[in-house]
């Protein structure tokens, strides 16, 4: 046993070295398209402005950097929340991914940082209202090598069998954007089931009134399928 273990050893230090560098790329990466995004969507929020046909601020759309992991990008009675997860993800055995050939010649291809994009209504920030509900509308899988997959409704380029084919830029960027946006937009704020609110506390009642904190959200009460969000 013993004069396995410098052998087993080795075999260590190499799967750590190798799995290390390899996800330290893909976070390189996926920081770097985060970043562009970043850009891209103060950009947009600028240009967008000058074109609105009237100066109402409750309409106008805004841009704010929350810190390396994280934006947020408003518009009207809608927030995006643009979300970087700081580790590095493998998909699950049963995704289609595998069948992609891609990654069939080499597995290292479906390592992938994680950008997820997050609706919520813009009250439900200005209240500060914790149990309010956000809904994943895309999310953005990148590679070692900026090769990229998207799911999210009316999202182009989610085709599994494009993965590897096209890497992530700008343009594909803004796509992903302005589809999030548009998107958000037609996902209207429903009027919860009479018999899930017909119930309420006296705390409910006066954190209402001190600060609107009856829980909200665009499908609360309502079945919400990952399918409402990544099919057409």
């Amino acid at each position: 046993m013993a004069a396995d273990l410098p052998s087993r050893q080795q075999e260590i230090l190499d799967g750590l070295n190798k799995k290390s560098h390899l996800k330290l790329k893909v976070f390189n990466q996926t920081a770097e398209v985060f970043s562009q995004l970043k850009d891209i969507l103060n950009e947009m929020s600028n240009d967008l402005n000058d074109l609105l046909d009237n100066n109402d601020r409750r309409v106008r759309l805004e841009y704010r950097d929350r810190g390396k992991f994280e934006a947020e990008f408003k518009f009207a009675d809608d927030v995006l929340i643009f979300s970087m997860h700081s580790d590095i993800f493998q998909f699950d055995r049963n995704h289609s991914i595998w069948k992609n050939e891609f990654v069939k010649k080499d597995i290292n291809n479906s390592y992938c940082g994680v950008i997820s994009i997050y609706n919520f209504l813009s009250d439900s920030l200005k209240y500060n209202r914790g149990d309010d509900l956000g809904y994943l509308v895309a999310r953005i899988f990148v590679n070692k090598d900026k090769f990229f997959l998207v799911e999210g409704k009316r999202q182009r380029n989610k085709a599994v069998s494009a993965f590897g084919k096209i890497s992530l830029g700008r343009e594909e960027l803004v796509q992903i954007v302005e589809a999030a946006v548009l998107y958000s937009l037609s996902f209207d704020l429903l009027v919860p089931p009479f018999d899930l609110v017909k119930v309420a506390s006296v705390e409910q009642m006066n954190d209402k009134i001190e600060s609107a904190k009856l829980q909200t959200g665009k499908r609360m009460g309502f079945k919400y399928n990952s399918d409402d969000v990544l099919e057409e």
